[in-house]
């Protein structure tokens, strides 16, 4: 039994829409839960125009009666109110005529996948490539996220993130812990942990605004109450640390990913760097067995060890800028400036709240995985009697 999903929609289409499978029968949705994590997609500062524009509510079409999962897969719809001004543009019938504003798109974007999907695909128009690259598919994926977050908080899994660097500022990645993040406030300009760091992102950000630029940053998203045993060492496309690194690799604009310390243990000697076994009979971890340090990010072979999960990405500057790069018009192959479209001048803090959904989303598939069950009754039954085995171990 596995926990998937797939999603379909353009930015500026009619709507976004998602399947998600493996939900066992039973298990309560909280819809209003769903448009939580959808608005937290919107946040932060430096976000552009578009945030203002959308709703971000989530139909459920199928697949959820009276407020439970059937079992059966379920269907998300999330409408994009931008469409209003899109109706030609992105019609999905043939038109007798060109639209009035065609908004044709042949000046790709360094860093986007404008040129290498145009060539890919052979077209001449560029947004047919932007529409679906656009980071608006992420809406999507929250709402799946969102389910999954609901499943895995039946097993007193929690999962959220924070913003640990913006612009090279600070210039070491924050180290906070689990209380420190959960303390963050609800109407923080960034999602990030020290107020003082905030501020001077803030200003960055206000400078780049003015310069016509964009900046990138780090975020990390972080899981507590994992049960020893998520993933396998058995192959590599068992490993929980593939899939997690995977997962936050396929989020827009995210270019590298680290789990625990791995980038900083890389210099160091192995006794600087393994987290040492103690056992203690008032461990929070099931067994008696814990580590008082977790360099390793709660994963040891590609297996959870009952360790807080820690999984940092590396998010590069949004590729539009308002002061567009140099690049080269492909019908008439003349030199030009890239084209703009509206966009964020950065979006660290809402790519940690996707962090946070695609992470939900593989650790509520090994979950399921694991633990199996055609009903949430009968998951938590398989669940229950692992941790006692685990516990006698």
């Amino acid at each position: 039994m596995h926990f998937k999903f797939t999603t379909a929609g353009e930015s500026h289409g009619k709507a976004l829409v998602a399947i998600v499978e493996g939900v066992p029968g039973g298990l309560l949705i909280d819809v209003a839960a769903i448009d939580h994590e959808l608005w937290r997609r919107q946040q932060g500062y430096g976000r552009g125009g578009r945030m203002k524009i959308e709703t971000e509510t989530v139909e459920i079409l199928s697949g959820v009666r009276h407020g439970k999962a059937l079992g059966s897969p379920i269907a998300l719809m999330i409408a994009n109110d931008d469409f209003v001004h899109w109706q030609d543009v992105m019609s999905v019938e043939a038109l007798d005529s060109e639209p009035t504003n065609p908004r044709v798109v042949t000046r790709p974007r360094p860093g986007h996948a404008d040129l290498p999907g145009g060539q890919k695909f052979g077209t001449r128009d560029l947004r047919d490539i932007l529409e679906r690259a656009s980071a608006r598919e992420t809406a999507a994926r929250v709402a799946c996220g969102a389910i999954a977050k609901q499943l895995l908080a039946q097993f007193g899994i929690e999962i959220k993130s924070h913003v640990i660097q913006l612009g090279g500022t600070p210039e070491q990645p924050l180290e906070r812990t689990w209380d420190d993040i959960a303390t963050i406030p609800r109407d923080s300009a960034l999602n990030c942990a020290d107020a003082e760091i905030e501020q001077a992102m803030i200003a960055l950000i206000d400078k780049a605004k003015d310069d016509g630029d964009t900046l990138g940053g780090i975020y990390e998203v972080v899981a507590r109450g994992l049960p020893v045993g998520l993933g396998a060492h058995t192959s590599w496309e068992d490993k929980l640390d593939g899939r997690l690194a995977r997962s936050i690799m396929s989020i827009h604009a995210t270019k590298a990913v680290e789990i625990g310390m791995g980038v900083a243990n890389a210099a160091k000697r192995g006794s600087e760097v393994h987290d040492e076994i103690l056992l203690s009979e008032t461990s929070a971890v099931a067994t008696g067995f814990f580590r008082k340090t977790n360099r390793a990010g709660g994963l040891e072979g590609g297996i959870t060890n009952g360790e807080e999960l820690r999984v940092r990405g590396y998010m590069k500057p949004i590729s539009t800028l308002r002061k567009p790069l140099h690049s080269v018009d492909i019908n008439t192959k003349e030199e030009d400036l890239a084209a703009f479209e509206r966009s964020d001048i950065t979006a660290v803090p809402a790519a940690g709240v996707i962090g946070e959904a695609m992470i939900a989303i593989v650790l509520a598939d090994a979950m399921r995985e694991k633990f199996g069950g055609d009903s949430i009754e009968e998951m938590r039954r398989n669940f229950e009697g692992y941790q006692g085995t685990v516990q006698r171990y």
